[in-house]
């Protein structure tokens, strides 16, 4: 094993992770979870990996230096996308084939239900707000965007997005929601307070998800369609480059010196590496069926 340990990847088509030596940039191992794995989260005290599987209703909690199953947390409705609250207080759940965002309470690795919230169509991704009071979900098929309180539970605004909705996130500074829409080719910028779109970003075919360089300024964006990726500077909202990652990019990982970026590319059962200061693909690496999630454990922040 690497001494930074493993990239993790998921391959959701195969209910496998792929364990590569990010040293010598080798698949070395695969780990069976649940069906259908596409997203990961770590806990807040970094022990453990949580792999979400959305259609065998349950969890893994992996080491997430080295991959191996530490526990199986079973009867978790479809978690397609999970995260934890800013506070730590809560563990959100977007149900996407049950059309509903799940909120649980967790503690000493036990997770109790405390709302169902029903939201149509197909909740995909999922941010909290800085503050934890509020959580933002895409809604797929409806193309919208919904604010659901923490507080209270409950829905408190929707409003309209491109075409399929998916990825999601909140700017470093709080302000504004980024929202990939996979049916065209931009990223939505919305003032969530004001609840008014205020610019779109065009990208490239299929905008999907997005990772932080880790400086609070620079975001990638996976055009998964036109495979490429956007670099968008979150100050101006403008498109600082886009370039080729072929195969569908979908998730991206960036490792702690933010030399790289880790990309799943859906459509190639591969990682691709590119190199951030050339825009280019340095390494492909095989891996299973349809790769969805990445993680690094010595990574950049998420923003």
């Amino acid at each position: 094993m690497a001494a930074q340990g493993y990239a993790i990847v998921l391959n959701s088509r195969d209910a496998s992770v792929s364990l590569i030596d990010t040293e010598r940039k080798i698949e070395v191992g695969r780990v069976d979870v649940g069906k259908e794995p596409h997203h990961l989260y770590p806990t807040p005290d970094l022990q453990h990996l949580i792999v979400a599987n959305a259609v065998s209703n349950d969890m893994h909690l992996l080491d997430p230096l080295t991959g191996q199953v530490r526990q199986r947390i079973r009867n978790i409705d479809d978690p397609y996308q999970i995260a934890y609250s800013p506070d730590q207080k809560w563990f959100v759940t977007a149900a996407l084939r049950l059309n509903r965002v799940d909120v649980y309470t967790h503690s000493g690795g036990e997770f109790k239900i405390s709302k169902r919230i029903p939201v149509a169509k197909a909740p995909s991704h999922l941010w909290f707000s800085a503050d934890s009071k509020m959580v933002f979900v895409t809604l797929q098929d409806s193309n919208e965007v919904v604010a659901i309180d923490m507080q209270t539970q409950a829905v408190v605004w929707r409003m309209p997005t491109g075409s399929l909705a998916a990825g999601i996130m909140v700017t470093p500074d709080d302000r504004f929601l980024y929202v990939g829409c996979m049916g065209v080719d931009y990223v939505q910028v919305i003032d969530w307070r004001e609840q008014k779109t205020v610019q779109r970003i065009k990208t490239g075919n299929g905008a999907h998800n997005f990772r932080g360089l880790g400086d609070k300024r620079t975001v990638f964006v996976t055009n998964r369609v036109a495979g490429t990726v956007s670099a968008v500077d979150m100050t101006t909202h403008k498109v600082l480059d886009t370039f080729p990652v072929p195969g569908g990019p979908d998730c991206i990982e960036v490792p702690a010196d933010q030399k790289t970026l880790w990309v799943t590319s859906r459509f190639a059962r591969q990682v691709s590496i590119v190199d951030v200061a050339s825009r280019k693909v340095v390494r492909t690496i095989e891996v299973g069926r349809s790769p969805h999630g990445i993680y690094l454990h010595r990574r950049a922040a998420l923003l």
